[in-house]
C-alpha cells in the first residue's frame, strides 16, 4: 500500500482524542462527523478498533487500502483494525458508524460462537432496499448511546448483539479483494491476541517478541508502525485499562484488584495506576461514580478518563 505508512491513526477520525465517554464502543451517525470534515474522511487507520458504517441512504466512495468502491445505500462496511479506509459522502448520506474496541468484539465473538469471528479483510454488505430490520436496530443503538437510561450499558449490548449476530449470519463472500495482509499487520494483530492472554502476567516486551518469533527492536518497529505506540506502552495501557475497569465496575478493594492483575503488593499497583492514569486508584474510582457516567462492567472502558486538571 503506497500511502499506508503516512496515514494516520485515530481513535475517532480528526484526532487523537478519544470518544467522550468512558465505554468501548462508540456510535455516532455520519453526518455529526462527515459534516465537519465537508463530507470527506480522509483515509486513515484504527488500532484495536472495529468499525461498522451503516449506509441507509445515499451513496459514498468507500477507499480501502489502494482500492475505491462506489456504494450505495441502503449497505454496511465492515473495517477490522489497522486496514487504512476513507470515504467521500453525497450530502444526503443518512446512516450511522459504529466503532467497537478489540476486547468488547471478542466478548461478542464468544458469545455467538466461533462462526461469528469477525472478517480478516474488510467487508462490504449490500442490504435489501425497504428492509427496517437492521436501519432500526442502529437508530436503537444510536438512540442508547444518547441517553442516561436506567440499564442504559445492558441496551447498547443487547442492540450491538443484534447487529452483530445479523451480520455474521449473512452469506460469506461479501469481504472485498485486494492484496493479502502485510506482514508487519499479521505480527501486530497476533502481539495483540498475545497480550489479551497475557497482559495480567507482567510479560515484559521480549516475551511477546520471542513467541512472534523475532527481536524485541522488531517488535517496537512494528507496533510503532501500526499503532503509533512502543509495545510497552501498549501492554502497560491494557494493564491499566482492565485496572480500571475493576475500579469503576466492582467492589473489590485496591488490594483485592491489585492481587487480580498480577501484582506483587498493593503499593506498587497504586504507583504504577498513578503513573499511568496521572491519579491514585481511590481518586479515580471516586471520581467517575461522582461523574456518573458508567453504570455497568459490561459495554464500559475506562482507561481513557481524563485526569483533572
Amino acid at each position: 500500500m503506497k500511502y499506508f505508512e503516512h496515514a494516520p491513526v485515530f481513535k475517532l477520525y480528526g484526532g487523537q482524542e478519544e470518544w467522550s465517554r468512558a465505554e468501548r464502543v462508540h456510535c455516532e451517525t455520519i453526518a455529526s462527523r462527515s459534516r465537519l470534515h465537508n463530507w470527506h474522511i480522509r483515509p486513515h487507520r484504527h488500532s484495536g478498533l472495529y468499525q461498522i458504517l451503516h449506509l441507509h441512504r445515499g451513496r459514498a466512495i468507500v477507499c480501502l487500502d489502494e482500492a475505491r468502491h462506489a456504494v450505495a445505500g441502503p449497505a454496511i462496511v465492515e473495517v477490522p483494525q489497522a486496514f487504512v479506509h476513507g470515504f467521500e459522502f453525497d450530502e444526503d448520506c443518512a446512516g450511522h458508524v459504529v466503532t467497537i474496541a478489540y476486547p468488547l468484539l471478542a466478548r461478542l465473538v464468544q458469545l455467538l460462537g466461533p462462526r461469528a469471528a469477525p472478517p480478516a479483510q474488510p467487508a462490504i454488505h449490500t442490504l435489501e432496499r425497504g428492509g427496517t430490520g437492521l436501519r432500526d436496530a442502529f437508530t436503537h443503538l444510536n438512540a442508547q448511546y444518547l441517553s442516561q437510561e436506567d440499564f442504559r450499558d445492558a441496551r447498547i449490548e443487547a442492540w450491538l448483539t443484534l447487529i452483530y449476530a445479523r451480520l455474521r449470519s449473512r452469506q460469506p463472500g461479501a469481504e472485498t479483494e485486494g492484496p493479502p495482509r502485510a506482514r508487519g499487520l499479521e505480527h501486530h494483530t497476533r502481539f495483540g491476541e498475545l497480550l489479551e492472554a497475557s497482559y495480567a502476567a507482567h510479560h515484559d516486551v521480549a516475551w511477546y517478541a520471542q513467541r512472534l518469533g523475532m527481536t524485541a527492536a522488531h517488535l517496537n518497529v512494528i507496533t510503532r508502525a501500526h499503532a503509533g505506540k512502543s509495545p510497552l506502552q501498549l501492554i502497560h495501557e491494557r494493564l491499566a485499562l482492565e485496572a480500571g475497569r475493576s475500579l469503576v465496575y466492582t467492589s473489590m478493594t485496591i488490594g483485592e484488584i491489585s492481587d487480580s492483575l498480577g501484582f506483587s503488593e498493593p503499593a506498587h499497583f497504586t504507583r504504577f495506576f498513578r503513573k499511568t492514569a496521572g491519579e491514585s486508584p481511590r481518586a479515580f474510582r471516586q471520581r467517575a461514580w461522582d461523574q456518573g457516567s458508567v453504570s455497568s462492567p459490561v459495554t464500559a472502558d475506562v482507561s481513557r478518563v481524563a485526569p483533572r486538571a
